[in-house]
């Protein structure tokens, strides 16, 4: 008997209904009121469990790989990080994937391309770089670069580099689930750079100001948000304004033609909390992956505490309750996340909460 909550059926489970049951089943069909409530339940209720990899706990394992695939054998050299409660989807929460990628000095990782967005969050090391579309991107520590989703991309460390780490986001359960995915390598593996390198920051990461000229494409234009005038802004902003509740200081990473998303399907923020400062808790449906750019502190997801410091990753499911706290009584800490906001709020299913007080 299905249990009676308002709005819903109350239905015993006679002999009659239940071979009723079974005639659909073999009818490939079913009764709504059977799966009314799983369906479509009363609130978001995520598979994603809160979950926190720490850094330290990871750098050896990622580097170890070094020793045991190439980038030519592997496609790609990294360590992909899965929720307990997503592992068939290969997502770290939600839908959206996270992993680490690990390369040597003078390694380049073949060109491809695909239908899921990704991006690049770099993590420690010298020298690494991208190519997108014929645009060369340097990456320096806590730069965060695009490779759209259709975008020709390979990535390298110059041969004057040291090893580098950096985390890769992509929606690849998204797109999956929406049966859409595709993948192509490049004949011939790498691209010739056609523009200058670094036009693309060069060109768009002026302060307000906007280059002549046309760009069509859903992504941003700009592809690498450097780590230096995003911790300069951040801090000017915490400064002067009191910012969220919630977040602290948080700035959203945009698209500098229309102040949008930096992707049609993945968004990004750096957030700043202030010596001592702890955030007030609230809940809002979209998953998000965090990384701590800077400082240590904690946070509490869904009732549970998660220590973190520099390189952590720590996720908060959709609808789950979650605070931010700095543990420095005298130096600031940063917070880089990626979510699927872009999505949630593209198709109008955005909800927020805050916890009374």
């Amino acid at each position: 008997m299905r249990e009676n909550i308002e709005g819903r059926a109350n239905v015993d489970d006679t002999p009659e209904l239940e071979a009723y049951y079974a005639d659909l089943d073999r009818l490939d069909t079913g009764a709504l009121w059977n799966v009314a409530n799983a369906i479509e339940p009363w609130e978001p209720s995520s598979a994603s469990v809160p979950m926190l990899w720490r850094y330290n706990d990871l750098r050896a394992h990622v580097l170890r790989s070094l020793d045991l695939v190439t980038p030519e054998r592997a496609g790609r050299r990294v360590v992909y990080l899965v929720n307990p409660g997503r592992r068939d989807v290969a997502a770290a929460v939600g839908w959206l994937y996270t992993g680490l990628q690990v390369m040597n000095p003078g390694e380049v990782a073949s060109s491809h391309r695909h239908a899921s967005s990704a991006l690049r969050f770099i993590m420690e090391g010298e020298g690494a770089y991208t190519v997108v579309d014929g645009h060369k991107i340097t990456l320096g520590r806590n730069d965060f670069v695009l490779t759209p989703n259709g975008t020709w991309h390979e990535h390298g460390v110059g041969p004057d580099g040291t090893t580098c780490i950096w985390q890769d986001g992509l929606d690849i359960p998204l797109v999956n689930a929406m049966e859409a995915n595709f993948f192509e390598v490049l004949p011939g593996r790498t691209q010739t750079a056609a523009h200058p390198v670094d036009d693309t920051s060069a060109s768009f990461a002026g302060p307000a100001l906007r280059p002549t000229g046309t760009w069509s494409k859903p992504h941003s234009p700009l592809l690498k948000y450097e780590w230096a005038p995003t911790y300069a802004a951040l801090q000017r902003f915490a400064a002067t304004n009191a910012g969220s509740p919630f977040d602290g200081a948080l700035l959203h990473y945009m698209n500098p033609l229309t102040g949008g998303p930096v992707m049609p399907t993945i968004g990004a923020a750096m957030q700043l909390l202030r010596p001592g400062e702890a955030t007030r808790a609230h809940r809002h449906t979209g998953s998000a992956v965090y990384q701590c750019a800077k400082g240590s502190g904690h946070s509490v997801i869904a009732g549970k505490r998660f220590d973190w410091t520099e390189r952590d990753i720590f996720v908060v499911p959709s609808w789950a309750w979650h605070e931010h706290a700095n543990a420095s009584a005298s130096d600031d800490a940063c917070l880089f996340q990626f979510n699927d906001l872009p999505v949630i709020n593209s198709l109008g299913l955005y909800r927020e909460e805050e916890r009374p007080a």
